[in-house]
């Protein structure tokens, strides 16, 4: 076992109500996190499964072929990091919330104005207002969809509203379960139904500084089967 603790930290998934383990280099792991594509052979620590690191206690093989498949401590490394949570250090956290912050200052002063005077608000405003209602930052949470949470809670102490706009979606009907979620975290569907084809349309009202961004993640979602226009 790893003794200086500082140079690996944990990424871990329940399975079957077993929760499994295996030591991971820090920064690889979080930069994997966050969708960059790194071996995995990077990434892990120590080539070992573990049910409890802490004490030394290792997974059995017939516990990893009956959980994962496999008893390719690589192959079970790699599911857990798909599909696991890592715990970032402290550092990273700070690191991490920091950033979300900066991007989610920068999203309201792009798309934020004062109504009174139809102009944006300074971002040093912003982040004072912030502070004083005390945002709470997720470090892996979307900042665009954070910073319109944001807004909400920044309409106790400043006058402020998001630019909007309306789209139209059509999406071919085996991926409306996947969409729906997303629409719905960046804007308000007004309305919906199926079409005589099988697929699906809706017509949202969205924060116009989200707009380039949802359709490439509705691109990416639908193989680039999806149509997205202005209504209006």
């Amino acid at each position: 076992m790893p003794k200086q603790r500082e140079n690996y930290t944990i990424a871990r998934l329940g399975i079957g109500g077993t929760t499994y383990e295996v030591l991971v280099d820090p920064e690889n792991a979080l930069r994997y996190k966050m969708g960059e594509k790194i071996p995995i052979t990077k990434i892990l620590a120590y080539e070992e499964v573990f049910k409890d690191w802490k004490k030394g206690v290792r997974a059995s093989e017939s516990e990893l072929k009956k959980n994962f498949g496999t008893t390719d401590v690589r192959v079970v490394a790699e599911r857990i990091m798909a599909e696991g949570e890592v715990l970032i250090t402290t550092e990273q956290r700070r690191r991490l919330i920091d950033e979300k912050k900066r991007q989610i200052i920068d999203f309201i002063a792009r798309n934020a104005i004062d109504p009174r005077t139809n102009t944006p608000h300074p971002p040093q405003r912003i982040e004072l207002a912030l502070e004083q209602v005390g945002l709470s930052v997720e470090p892996f949470a979307d900042p665009k969809v954070e910073a319109l949470k944001a807004v909400e809670k920044l309409r106790r102490v400043l006058p402020i509203k998001i630019g909007n706009m309306k789209v139209e979606i059509r999406v071919a009907g085996e991926f409306m379960g996947k969409v729906y979620g997303l629409i719905r975290s960046m804007g308000t569907i007004l309305e919906e139904g199926w079409l005589g084809d099988g697929s699906w349309r809706c017509v949202a009202e969205i924060p116009t500084g989200v707009q380039a961004d949802l359709i490439d993640r509705l691109n990416k979602i639908c193989g680039g089967r999806v149509e997205v226009k202005p209504v209006g």
